[in-house]
């Protein structure tokens, strides 16, 4: 008699599930099925099951920021006063010029993908973002070109 698998526990055709809709999230529950030689409905109760215990959070597209006329990025690092860390956190997360935002460990307890039509707005927003109450330093790294994005091949 076979084990009953755990609600949260992964077995290989999960896995192999979760490869095939990184590479590509549009792809059909018969195109998944084909791939891995099961059942249209085994891949829906499969993906239904990964999204009620939270692995898939959601879909989402790629987007070449580029072409929406975002011509400048950068990964900056703020440092601010351990007491405004949580008001500056809630007013950074409004703002919608902001892709990503963290609270880390690093050199900077905030990190930030900030994206701009141009340098000269992504100064002004830089200069925004010190005269917060509570930073004390804003570090700006201009990103200068993509080597690698996304991580498809990671399982």
């Amino acid at each position: 008699m076979a084990l009953k698998k755990e609600k949260d526990e992964l077995d290989k055709k999960d896995v192999e599930i979760i490869k095939l809709l990184s590479m590509n999230a549009r792809m059909s529950y018969n195109e998944i099925a084909r791939a891995l030689n099961m059942s249209d409905v085994a891949v829906m109760k499969r993906i239904r099951r990964l999204e009620q215990i939270g692995v898939i959070k959601r879909y989402t597209i790629a987007i070449d920021l580029a072409k929406l006329g975002f011509n400048a990025i950068s990964i900056t690092g703020i440092n601010v006063r351990p007491e405004r860390l949580f008001h500056v956190l809630s007013i950074l997360k409004q703002k919608p010029y902001i892709r990503f935002l963290a609270l880390t460990s690093g050199d900077h307890p905030i990190m930030a993908v900030i994206i701009a039509r141009d340098n000269e707005e992504l100064a002004r927003i830089h200069d925004e973002i010190s005269r917060l109450p509570g930073i004390e330093k804003v570090y700006p790294a201009l990103l200068l070109e993509v080597v690698k994005e996304g991580c498809n091949n990671f399982l």
